[in-house]
């Protein structure tokens, strides 16, 4: 191998960090090509350091895996080195592919991507072929190397890869961090672990992702759990570098001709979202925390009585102890505040309000529990292979060892006692794990050992996993529900819903929100929300920034207010102004659920995020694009809404960059010409809303949680605009908790299509032919047809003329009321 001088500010010999790595000193390793075989699914190439293997995955994915000669190994690092890959899901298979070769170079290809393999010296380019030519998307700069970092004066030794980067190249990725969209000239620490009480600055929080987006239209991930980082040249300008202190040495190249294309070629490979169940996208009542049966109670009440739908409610730790310290790992009942919990738990449920656990990993050596998961194995061990214990700040604590089933059946059988007392959903807290000794010793499926750090980020992925097996084990046709802090890329496909941890209570704590989401949803954890309001800190109420978050939480993935409880986050205990203001928006969240439902099932379908950047538009120009990439502003919440949040005091106005098009303002009607940025002017009514011409939004009337939801009497917004001749439109709809009935052809299907010209406009309804119980037989239709600007001659359901009209000359909406038979139907308005 080559050495390469330590902290040399030569550029192509130094890597050199400020913050968290001061140094890191790296080799290039002499791996010239020997010869290469093919297998029945792999091409594989003999190197003098050993072998690479390059798989295809799904429809443009290529897996290379470089596995080291043995002899370079001890025993840990030998067994990490053959972790399996978390990242690609369990039922993915290998894809064909071609092979070219030649005395320079080897060709390995599937549909439109290839890896080019120059024998000497050893490195791959990966191309996408566009319009007949390959396009460079990807090359190894130095390909394997092995090195050293240092982190707070401690040295480690690592291995990775080091990738070229172009010049004008943005790149996403990492997870939840607060940096800015564009993560270039950024280096991260990949190792999860929680940053409370962060506002606008974050380079380590406690889901980080070790993968990156690129405005070239590729995803490279690279398939290690390990402690490690991620340089995206930081330290040297155009170079790219993924490094860990040990693991599986591999990385996944995806591409696509479009972005979602892309997003949804990566979830292909690494796993679909499973839908959520729909009380899932109601509203929550949550604190840390809720302290006895009664509070319990009285809060679900209050709700109620102050006409606020409500949904779930959650139960921090206090469920298993009265205090904060001391109780963690009793996992059971503290009866002295919760008497009788079935029943609780059963009178909520008939309100219409699912209980949500929260259970963490750790397990106190004082517990009520610690001697049995002792005896049962089912604890993580130190180097004598007895529990390994270290102090946190809940108290003295093990781990249980969720990567081996003595760990696994342990931790189930407690879930499996708190269903069937009726617990509904559950919440994974401190997941990173937030305390993780590197001599932590974790069994294997297979009884190998390894370490803390070989498999760190994803113990959350495992723990997920292990939550979602048994809960379909116990209740194999309803959906999980999982709320977790901490994951590794793929954790979308065990129903995961991650939040952006415990952010401060202030404006700064509300202004990273919508990068914090929009960064996961690109790699696939499409539910990923902030706790509304903010979670940590705080000495009075704000009411405006309260109100602010709790608006533009009517727009992200999970409507959940979540704090310490010095202020109270629940919206019914505090004054009539706000609660007045918030009602009308958490109504519009239950008002919207068709719609949102709609989304949860493209996204389980392709991947798409339910909050999506503004880049994800089509027919982008590549400076646009570039442009946009940076935005964290506003989004898309699905294909109809634009949203920008309100995140400083005494706001009047914002600033829109608005895609091509025509918007209207949801709130006052006013048209906007799109394709250039505008101010939208705001009160603490009403938030920056705009909605696409052309969009059609299915919407129900008020209820009091999804318990009561009926889409039979079913209202159709269409945006209409001269501009837009052809539109389309679909609502998803099933009985809302059959696991997978999306897969199993258990719902139905409402198609909308509009055609507008010459002053017509026609409106075409349709259904397909699945079933499922429930299902509505016939609906009663309200169509309102915004930006209808004068009163129609006549309308046509069908054959007949409708009588059943109205139009609306102030707002220029035309409301026509109808009874849907589910047949084909076309309604003419002229």
């Amino acid at each position: 191998m080559t050495f390469l001088t330590l902290c040399s500010p030569l550029r192509i010999t130094v890597l050199f960090f400020t913050l968290f790595v001061q140094c890191t000193a790296f080799a290039y390793v002499d791996n010239s090509y020997l010869g290469h075989q093919l297998t029945a699914d792999s091409l594989v190439i003999t190197t003098e350091q050993g072998e690479v293997r390059l798989s295809a995955y799904g429809k443009e994915a290529i897996e290379v895996h470089y596995s080291l000669s043995k002899k370079a190994q001890n025993a840990l690092a030998e067994n990490a080195a053959n972790l399996p890959s978390f990242a690609i899901k369990e039922t993915a298979t290998k894809q064909l592919f071609t092979l070219a070769s030649n005395e320079k170079t080897i060709e390995f290809s599937s549909n439109k991507l290839s890896a080019v393999i120059t024998k000497s010296p050893f490195s791959i380019a990966f191309y996408k072929k566009h319009d007949n030519k390959n396009q460079l998307l990807l090359k190894e700069e130095a390909g394997f190397f092995v090195g050293n970092a240092i982190e707070n004066e401690q040295q480690y030794n690592v291995q990775g890869f080091r990738f070229n980067l172009a010049d004008n190249e943005k790149l996403l990725g990492g997870g939840e961090r607060v940096l800015g969209m564009d993560r270039r000239g950024h280096r991260m620490p990949l190792y999860n672990r929680a940053h409370y009480g962060y506002e606008t600055q974050s380079n380590q929080m406690n889901f980080s992702l070790p993968a990156v987006l690129s405005s070239n239209k590729y995803i490279l991930l690279f398939d290690n759990s390990a402690k490690g980082w991620m340089d995206l040249g930081k330290s040297e300008q155009n170079i790219m570098q993924f490094e860990a202190v040990s693991g599986r040495m591999a990385y996944i190249v995806f591409t696509g001709d479009t972005y979602p294309q892309l997003l949804n070629n990566y979830v292909e490979v690494t796993g679909k979202q499973p839908m959520p169940p729909r009380w899932a996208l109601g509203n929550y009542a949550s604190r840390f925390g809720y302290r006895s049966e009664s509070e319990v109670r009285d809060t679900v009440n209050k709700f109620v009585e102050l006409d606020f739908p409500l949904d779930a409610l959650i139960l921090d730790l206090y469920w298993f102890g009265k205090d904060i310290k001391g109780h963690m790992g009793n996992l059971t009942w503290d009866k002295a505040a919760f008497p009788t919990p079935e029943k609780m738990m059963a009178d909520i449920k008939a309100q219409g309000v699912n209980t949500i656990l929260i259970t963490e990993p750790f397990v106190l050596t004082n517990s009520k529990k610690f001697p049995d998961a002792e005896k049962n194995q089912a604890l993580a061990k130190n180097e004598d292979g007895a529990p390994k214990r270290f102090d946190f700040y809940f108290g003295n604590t093990s781990l249980i060892d969720v990567f081996n089933d003595k760990g696994k059946n342990w931790f189930n059988d407690i879930y499996k006692t708190l269903f069937q007392q009726g617990v509904t959903g559950w919440w994974g807290d401190l997941g990173e794990p937030e305390v993780h000794p590197s001599d932590t010793i974790h069994t294997l499926e297979n009884g190998n050992l390894v370490n803390g750090d070989a498999i760190h980020n994803v113990y959350g992925h495992q723990w997920a996993k292990m939550v979602y097996e048994n809960q379909l084990t116990l209740a194999p046709n309803k959906r999980p529900f999982i709320l977790m802090r901490s994951g590794f890329a793929g954790s979308q496909r065990y129903g995961m819903i991650p939040w952006t941890g415990d952010v401060n209570r202030t404006w700064g704590g509300l202004k990273p929100q919508v990068e914090l989401s929009l960064q996961m949803g690109v790699l696939g954890m499409g539910y990923t929300h902030s706790d509304l309001g903010g979670f940590a800190g705080g000495e009075k109420f704000d009411k405006e920034m309260y109100i602010r978050w709790l608006q533009y939480g009517v727009f992200q993935p999970i409507y959940r207010p979540h704090a310490q409880d010095n202020i109270a986050p629940e919206v019914v205990f505090h004054d009539k102004d706000t609660q007045d203001i918030l009602r009308k928006f958490i109504k519009l969240r239950y008002n919207l659920l068709p719609y949102n439902y709609t989304l949860a099932y493209q996204n389980s379908n392709t991947g798409m995020p339910l909050m999506r950047p503004l880049f994800f538009e089509q027919d982008l120009e590549n400076e646009a694009i570039l442009s946009l990439m940076n935005n964290a502003t506003s989004y898309l919440w699905g294909d109809a809404f634009l949203v920008t949040p309100v995140v400083d005091a005494g706001i009047k106005s914002v600033s829109v960059p608005l895609p091509k098009g025509v918007w209207f303002d949801y709130f006052t009607g006013v048209k906007h010409q799109g394709n250039q940025t505008v101010n939208i002017a705001t009160n603490l009514e009403t938030l920056p809303v705009l909605v696409r011409a052309g969009s059609f939004i299915p919407m129900i009337d008020d209820i009091q949680s999804t318990k009561d939801y009926d889409s039979s009497k079913l209202t159709l917004h269409y945006y209409a605009d001269e501009s837009v001749k052809n539109s389309t439109g679909e609502m998803y709809e099933d009985d809302g908790e059959t696991f997978q009935a999306n897969t199993q052809g258990i719902f139905e299907l409402l198609s909308f299509k509009a055609n507008q010209q010459s002053g017509k406009l026609a409106i075409q309804l349709s259904r397909n032919d699945n079933h499922y119980v429930g299902m509505p037989k016939r609906r009663d239709m309200t169509l309102v047809i915004h930006n209808w600007q004068s009163q129609p001659t006549k309308v046509m359901v069908g054959k007949k003329q409708s009588r059943n009209i109205d139009w609306d000359k102030k707002t220029q909406t035309l409301t026509v009321k109808f009874n849907w038979q589910h047949q084909d139907l076309t309604l003419d308005v002229q």
